[in-house]
């Protein structure tokens, strides 16, 4: 855990799997024939574009940006890769003095939906190496606070919009605000003073956050294979398509079975 790592030990030539940093992929093209054909690639690093051949390629990115990515697409494929609209989130970090108000109050995480923020936990105690959590109410503390921004009355993905437009328009004093005044509410009884027991404040904003899932709610009733993210990452020649967001969940082991099933895909091609 307290170790650097050595950025520069990714994108080795003699390496067999090279990992090619600050590069944005911006156009996949299938060129030649399926079973002997190459995938044309173009990347853009420290303002410069370049060009590479592949035999395969596994788009495993935001599964929405893919129709621009590769523009060969069937029409119908980019309309349900376009519909795959991610849930915004705000995962927010602040460092607290100490946390003798929890101790005093007998909590360590609190539910408060209808709140700023939904949710609130004091950070899991992991001990590893040389790393060392705090034990002791008296010492510092990170707190993690999660907010999903929505417009109630509309339906999942038109919240979802909704949640990243106010995003983009909420400045950090109308966060910091909001964080003070709802810590000084639930912590207040157990002696939490904000301009004494604050010492820094981050906001992480994910316009763009979680991969959808499949809601009856919302969701017309509909076979599994046609579900949009299904349809979505059908593979085209020598491309095939990854992520959690092909999968239906945004979770790690989604997103390690369908790149798995998209390997396979161009394996078996």
């Amino acid at each position: 855990v307290m170790s650097r790592v050595a950025y520069d030990r990714l994108d080795q030539a003699a390496s067999a799997i090279r990992l090619r940093l600050s590069s944005t992929a911006i156009r996949a093209v299938n060129q030649g024939t399926a079973g002997s054909g190459k995938v044309q690639i173009t990347y853009v690093r420290s303002g410069n574009a370049y060009t590479v051949q592949a035999r395969n390629c596994v788009l495993a990115c935001y599964n929405m940006m893919i129709p621009y990515l590769c523009p060969e697409l069937p029409a119908a494929q980019k309309e349900a890769l376009h519909s795959l609209v991610k849930t915004p989130l705000v995962y927010t970090s602040v460092a607290l003095r100490n946390w003798e108000s929890f101790r005093k109050l007998g909590i360590w995480r609190v539910y408060a939906p209808g709140s700023y923020h939904s949710s609130l936990s004091l950070n899991e105690n992991v001990d590893i190496g040389g790393y060392r959590s705090p034990t002791k109410p008296s010492e510092p503390i990170l707190l993690h606070m999660l907010r999903t921004p929505c417009q109630p009355g509309l339906t999942e993905f038109q919240q979802h919009q909704a949640g990243r437009a106010e995003l983009l328009v909420t400045s950090f004093a109308t966060f910091e605000r909001n964080i003070r005044e709802q810590l000084a509410s639930i912590l207040g009884a157990g002696g939490f003073d904000p301009a004494r027991d604050i010492e820094a404040i981050t906001v992480n904003r994910w316009p763009h956050g979680y991969a959808p899932e499949y809601n009856p709610l919302y969701d017309p009733d509909m076979p599994a294979s046609q579900r949009p993210h299904v349809r979505g990452r059908a593979p085209l020649g020598r491309i095939a398509i990854a992520n959690s967001d092909s999968g239906g969940g945004a979770y790690t082991d989604v997103a390690i079975d369908q790149a798995s099933r998209a390997v396979n895909e161009l394996l078996q091609a």
